[in-house]
């Protein structure tokens, strides 16, 4: 399989209020998949979030981060997916090492055993007013997958129609999405008739994803994919984007995750090993502090900067 770039291509069907989005994610899927060694099952389930967050990101209107999570009581502990507004991307999971997973398992099984299960979006600006804090969503694990998870959210958070088609494997990642707009002004018989033709539309293009099996998600690129489900349709196609793998770990960002932990317990620490080794969960990047390191960190005024919503820090 060749590594060719990484392609979100966005499209609108013209004369009707509906968009769709398409990703091709698999080069920066493989690169993460490179650095873990995951179950099937795992690989399945963090392969679909990365398709949807770069679906979700292509729609952002800040400059930032939309961070999803999902928080398991079972065989998954926590499955982290970033991606920015530049559609640069990262992700990580924590397992649970007593559980065994089976090569099928599914959402609620691997995150929700329990019922205690969680799934967190975060909507992070880079450049944040005095006092503004990160918006959060905590969505309800509202189905069997995460597609209708995402689906549920964007009802509740945007009060929007959209629907999801997502597949991965260990070697490919992708994803379809549609989404109803609103309407906005026009003559009433306008209006009305805009709003008819469009539900019209939306009902039509939603039935044709639905026609989208799994493994022909898996096995063709978003090209035939468009030409197969919408070659009926008249679409407007924009210049497509281009995802990549990026991981924003630094040794400032790691030190001042050594400040939040506190002088005292880094330094219990330090007696113990010697010097601290901290690995990067998303990169792998080792990253190595003496006690003369771990000392300059707390002569030092500058704050420690939070790194992570949540009790999973990031660096």
């Amino acid at each position: 399989m060749t590594n060719t770039p990484d392609t979100l291509q966005k499209f609108v069907f013209e004369d009707a209020a509906v968009r769709g989005e398409l990703v091709d994610i698999s080069a920066t899927w493989r690169e993460i998949v490179a650095r873990h060694h995951y179950p099937v099952a795992v690989k399945r389930l963090l392969g679909q979030m990365v398709s949807a967050a770069a679906l979700l990101s292509a729609n952002l209107k800040f400059n930032g981060s939309l961070i999803m999570q999902l928080h398991g009581d079972g065989p998954v502990r926590l499955l982290v997916v970033e991606c920015d507004s530049d559609l640069r991307m990262r992700a990580t999971a924590k397992l649970n090492a007593e559980f065994a997973i089976a090569e099928d398992a599914g959402l609620q099984a691997l995150v929700n055993a329990q019922g205690h299960g969680r799934f967190v979006i975060t909507l992070d600006p880079a450049e944040k007013v005095p006092g503004q804090q990160p918006y959060q969503g905590i969505v309800p694990l509202d189905g069997d997958d995460v597609a209708t998870v995402i689906e549920h959210y964007m009802l509740r958070s945007e009060q929007l129609d959209t629907k999801l088609w997502l597949a991965a494997d260990d070697k490919v990642s992708r994803g379809l999405l549609l989404q109803k707009l609103p309407l906005h002004g026009g003559k009433a018989e306008t209006t009305a008739h805009a709003i008819e033709h469009s539900q019209e539309t939306w009902n039509r293009v939603v039935m044709l994803g639905d026609t989208l099996k799994e493994a022909e998600m898996l096995e063709h690129g978003i090209d035939e994919l468009q030409k197969r489900l919408f070659w009926e349709e008249t679409l407007r196609v924009f210049e497509p984007l281009h995802p990549h793998f990026h991981c924003s770990c630094t040794r400032e960002k790691v030190g001042n995750m050594l400040k939040m932990l506190g002088q005292q317990e880094v330094e219990d620490a330090l007696s113990e090993q010697g010097k601290l080794g901290i690995n990067c969960d998303f990169c792998g990047k080792h990253y190595e502090y003496d006690a003369v390191d771990c000392a300059q960190l707390f002569v030092t005024d500058a704050p420690a900067e939070a790194l992570m919503h949540g009790t999973e820090a990031k660096h």
